[in-house]
């Protein structure tokens, strides 16, 4: 019985038949582990050798390779290539146009080559292919897209194929492709952030270090340059240190020059005001607290000493703790360790302790508000800051300095401060120190109407009718180098800070005059004319 004769429509073997019926599903199976490694691989090169594993698993492609383009766009490097051998990745680079790879990547078109030894492009540089006819093989690079970008390739091996079986590869090839250039998309864009991020932090630390360093501490006197000393004994030290004096003399600015200008300059610098916060607060403040530790507590928190970690716990007005936390905090002093509030675990504390106070703790020892042992932690290396009326040479360079600082802030041309006002800022005993003082000078800079401070501009505290009978009559000195200053800085002011015009202007010679500048502290800069516009 002779078999029935073949229709032309059904012509090819069953295997044929089946193949073209499987491929459609495999090629879907394959485009999802793709789509899979992209979303699981955290990693650039891991996720880029799971795909041409998968890539070599299902379809029999080989040597898979795929080059990233550089971030100036001049040549290409391996991502990730399979069968090199005897050469380093890191070594392997393509520029724009030089063989198969970088005809694709400079003209943007998918490269199919059924022989590979019939392409007089290949350069043989990555893979050390044998050139034996048994060696022969097709060859198929597709590019990798960022819309109308090109910035790399993707490139395989395969066993002689006809044309229409290579150009049905190179389809699937140019969507892992695609996929693989949304993943290079979104790790760039993630850099991206990633560097401004840290440029940002760079620009902040160097603000904080500017703002914070002993230089910008302003005072010349004896009593600051004794302080100037003693933080620069104790920067490099990693101990407790106790600032003391009265408030508003500057504490945490000194505290902020000490954690800046020390090894742990780059870690956090925490502070916490001690004065502000109820007891209860204050232990879940410090310690932090777990989860249903009490009623509230919806949340686990790390405290303020964890904040600190590896950087520095600033622990203003530290003589209002009460007996409760001080117990604890004197632990953390000794063991450094402690424990959150509603836990028994025990967390390291890698903290440098700087405390600071107003009050006489040695007087709260002796009536027992403070413990003894406490105290002998924390008072390993005291500093004292001088109020400001014990450091009367300070009191114009810092009016100075505020009257800048506000004058840029309001918008405002003020550059000098009149001498009867002068008088009135010397005369006064400065209950509220430095503090005090801007405070003054913001609210004069505020009222001033002609690029100068006057006496009326000052608080009501300041405009007492005894102040101006308060200045020593004695001090003759004094009362010259004021009316010496007040000429001088109208004749900067009327020159737009040329000094030799000030001077002939004066009556002076020019070297006189910038001896008067230096020994009276003028910024004569600050007198410069802005330029229009």
């Amino acid at each position: 019985m002779s078999l029935p004769a073949t229709h032309p429509e059904n012509s090819g073997t069953l295997g044929d038949r089946c193949q073209l019926v499987e491929q459609p599903d495999r090629d879907i199976r394959i485009l999802a582990k793709v789509g899979g490694l992209l979303a699981t691989q955290s990693g650039q090169r891991q996720m880029l050798a799971g795909v041409l594993d998968e890539l070599e698993r299902e379809l029999g492609m080989t040597r898979g390779t795929i080059m990233l383009l550089s971030s100036d766009g001049s040549e290409l490097f391996v991502g990730m290539a399979r069968d090199i051998l005897g050469v380093e990745q890191k070594d392997l680079r393509y520029r724009r146009g030089e063989g198969v790879i970088g005809a694709v990547i400079e003209t943007g078109e998918a490269a199919i080559i059924p022989h590979i030894w019939q392409d007089p492009r290949f350069t043989n540089r990555i893979h050390r292919r044998e050139q034996e006819p048994c060696e022969d093989g097709s060859f198929l690079c597709v590019p990798i897209r960022l819309g109308s970008e090109v910035v790399g390739t993707l490139s395989v091996d395969l066993p002689l194929q006809e044309a229409g079986k290579l150009a049905q590869r190179s389809q699937l090839l140019g969507i892992v492709a695609s996929m693989i250039a949304f993943d290079v998309k979104s790790r760039r864009t993630e850099a991206l952030h990633q560097q401004q991020l840290e440029a940002e932090n760079l620009r902040l630390r160097s603000a904080l270090e500017e703002k914070f360093r002993p230089e910008s501490i302003i005072g010349t006197s004896h009593a600051m340059n004794d302080v100037y000393l003693q933080i620069h004994h104790v920067v490099a030290a990693d101990i407790t240190v106790l600032l003391r004096g009265e408030s508003g003399t500057g504490k945490e600015l000194v505290a902020s020059a000490i954690h800046y200008g020390g090894h742990r300059c780059q870690k956090p610098f925490v502070k916490v005001n001690c004065a502000a916060l109820s007891e209860g607060l204050f232990e879940s403040e410090l310690f932090g607290h777990e989860k249903g530790a009490f009623t509230g507590a919806l949340f686990q928190r790390i405290g303020r000493i964890e904040e600190a970690a590896g950087g520095t716990l600033f622990l203003d007005e530290i003589g209002d703790f009460s007996q409760a936390i001080q117990v604890k905090l004197l632990r953390v002093l000794q063991e450094r360790e402690f424990e959150r509030v509603g836990s028994n675990k025990t967390v390291s504390a890698n903290v440098r302790i700087i405390a600071a106070t107003n009050q006489n703790l040695e007087n709260r020892v002796e009536t027992g508000l403070f413990r003894k042992d406490l105290y002998y932690r924390i008072n390993v290396f005291p500093i004292f800051l001088p109020p400001l009326r014990d450091r009367k040479p300070d009191i114009l360079l810092l009016a100075d300095h505020f009257v800048a600082k506000y004058a840029r802030k309001m918008a405002k041309d003020v550059r000098r401060i009149s001498t009867p006002a002068i008088n009135m800022m010397l005369a006064y005993h400065w209950p509220g120190n430095v503090r005090e003082l801007e405070n003054c000078i913001e609210y004069a800079v505020l009222l001033s109407k002609d690029g100068v401070i006057h006496g009326s501009n000052l608080p009501p505290t300041l405009q007492m009718p005894e102040i101006s009978e308060m200045v020593e009559a004695g001090s003759l000195k004094v009362q010259m180098d004021l009316v010496a200053r007040d000429l001088m800085m109208d004749a900067l002011k009327a020159t737009g800070g040329n000094i030799s015009k000030a001077a002939k202007q004066l009556g002076i010679t020019p070297r006189m005059a910038r001896y008067k500048i230096r020994k009276l502290g003028i910024d004569y800069q600050r007198f410069f004319k802005k330029p229009l516009g």
